[in-house]
């Protein structure tokens, strides 16, 4: 039997590293101890090594539960880049799909299953998981755990579950962002064994936190622009308002383009892509932007409207000079924004009635009976929903993901998903069904020279390049899918691009929707509103300092370099 690679070795072949950054040796290593571990590192830190490099160094597969598809989607393609056999399961799959990845995964030589909270209890996963030789489960953007941190999902109440069922398995639990409340809440929430935190500190010596009041957003904007130059991200809470202002940066003659989750899986990637290589300099983006991306010269981070809380604004603002270079993070604030911010959240909670009635229109309108739908996917218009039901587009959007925080759906972001094949016949079969029906012989054999892989499960296909290898049209390709699927020969899942919707409890009769749940779900809402007010009119206390404070952690001196700070020297 080969030996154990260090975790060293693994570092150097997979990632091209020399050494570790701060802390994650340690965690690490107290992973491979067998011990539950909760991970605090800063934006940037390198969360993802800390799970990846404890399960490539044993026997077995890890279970990463993350609730973004295109951050699963981020590592999974990192992961396979490198070598490394990784799999992902999502809502935009069809049931066969997830069945055939769930064997891959309970037989094959798989180290990592990337799956979302909600399919934890599916039939499919926990008839698997007993097959699976799980060396360790990794809880990524931890803090989804807790009532009390900026992003609560019950669905990940549901994690602790395992614990009963993975009795010596150790968990990981990584977040960027956690106050004191929190960091015990994840610890209780998934049944450690033993409090373990391992924390890199908050504190960016680099990275100079401004708050610039202006009666003019752009006008600020440009200065701020012009004054740091190289690589920025500025960060807007609306997908209108990311167009907007990248077309005005394009005609002042910067190389800007805009980024938000309604945005095609090829588009984001290509505007993405152009960024990091520095093709774009600057991207306008909704908060959808930033996870999973490690682009160490950004030299600001603009804000130009008030986030909803100091969690999303530090981890935003830490995408900045992640080369320990010198870097800004810019709040800019207008006169008008805090009652902005503050009419925005309470529209955050619509009244309970008006929740019920759009759960009880959705139900009918994808024709689920009481009692039915569990665990399935549907496409979702919600323009389309709205208007048959006559319900406001906005307060139907806040309504679902309120719906979605009480557990009952799962509201999926814009995702594209390619065409998909997978030929359902044995070999054998498959070479029978050839022979008998010369008709589809050149077709059969000109997909299978095109694509890879077919028999042993699903593959994405592009109709148009497989149009060109036949010397015929996109039209016809389709059709002859769509015949060899009825002949039961292959089975087709044509491209998507429209969220899905997934009913992660079965259809109730009645929605009971706590009022005490409400309420509490308010008041913990305009607490973290109310720490960003706070933060943007401070002009006493040093910007840096406040932020460490929010998170629990203090230290002796002042940043010197926020704009606080620059101002006290400059009246002294």
């Amino acid at each position: 039997m080969a030996a154990t690679p260090s975790i060293h070795d693994i570092l150097k072949t997979y990632w091209g590293f020399d050494q570790f950054r701060p802390k994650q040796e340690e965690i690490i290593q107290s992973v491979i101890d067998g011990k539950d571990t909760l991970a605090l590192l800063p934006t940037g830190g390198g969360k993802s090594i800390c799970f990846q490099i404890p399960s490539l160094a044993q026997e077995g597969l890890c279970l990463v539960i993350s609730p973004l598809i295109a951050l699963m989607q981020d590592q999974v393609q990192n992961l396979k880049a490198k070598g490394v056999k990784a799999l992902m399961i999502h809502s935009a799959m069809s049931r066969r799909e997830i069945d055939i990845t769930l064997d891959n995964a309970a037989y094959g030589d798989y180290k990592f299953l990337y799956l979302s909270p909600e399919r934890l209890e599916t039939e499919l996963f926990q008839a698997r998981l007993k097959k699976m030789n799980i060396n360790l489960v990794a809880v990524d953007e931890a803090h989804c755990i807790s009532q009390w941190g900026y992003d609560f999902r019950p669905s990940y109440l549901n994690i602790a579950a395992l614990k009963e069922q993975l009795v010596n398995v150790p968990f990981i639990a990584l977040t960027a962002t956690a106050t004191t409340a929190v960091v015990q809440d994840i610890q209780e929430k998934l049944l450690f064994r033993k409090s373990n935190v391992i924390q890199k500190s908050f504190l960016r010596k680099n990275l100079a936190y401004v708050v610039r009041k202006t009666e003019n957003i752009i006008a600020t904007m440009f200065k701020v622009i012009d004054g740091i130059g190289g690589s920025g991200i500025i960060y807007t809470t609306t997908r209108k308002r990311t167009k907007e202002i990248a077309n005005v940066l394009l005609e002042h003659g910067l190389k800007a383009d805009y980024y938000h989750a309604g945005l095609s899986s090829d588009e984001r990637q290509n505007r993405q892509r152009d960024w990091i290589s520095n093709k774009t300099q600057i991207i306008v983006a909704t908060n959808a932007f930033g996870m999973g991306i490690d682009k160490s010269d950004v030299r600001f981070v603009i804000h130009v409207d008030l986030p909803s809380s100091l969690e999303a604004y530090f981890q935003e603002a830490g995408r900045a000079g992640r080369d320990e270079k010198k870097a800004f993070a810019v709040l800019l604030v207008s006169p008008s924004m805090i009652g902005d911010l503050n009419h925005k959240t309470e529209l955050e909670f619509p009244e309970i009635e008006f929740i019920k009635k759009c759960y009880l229109s959705l139900s009918n309108y994808f024709q689920i009976p009481i009692h039915g739908g569990l665990n399935q996917s549907y496409d979702f218009d919600i323009r389309d929903f709205s208007n048959k039901y006559k319900l406001n587009v906005s307060s139907c959007y806040r309504a679902l993901h309120f719906i979605e925080k009480e557990g009952l759906i799962s509201l999926s972001e814009n995702f594209y998903t390619p065409s998909k094949v997978n030929i359902v016949l044995t070999k054998q079969d498959f070479y029978k069904f050839q022979v008998a029906h010369k008709i589809y012989d050149y077709f059969l054999k000109t997909l299978l020279r095109t694509y890879g892989g077919l028999i042993e499960g699903y593959v994405s296909i592009n109709e148009n390049e497989l149009a060109g290898n036949l010397k015929s049209n996109k039209l016809k390709v389709i059709e002859t899918l769509l015949r060899l699927q009825k002949l039961e020969v292959i089975d087709y899942i044509p491209k998507g691009t429209l969220p899905k919707i997934t009913y992660t409890r079965q259809r109730v009769d009645h929605v009971h929707i706590s009022k005490v749940h409400y309420e509490e779900r308010k008041k913990i809402t305009f607490e973290q509103v109310n720490s960003v007010v706070k933060y943007a009119e401070n002009e006493s206390v040093c910007r840096s300092n406040t932020l460490l404070n929010y998170f629990a952690e203090t230290i002796d001196s002042s940043c010197g370099v926020c704009d606080i700070c620059l101002r006290k020297k400059k009246a002294n």
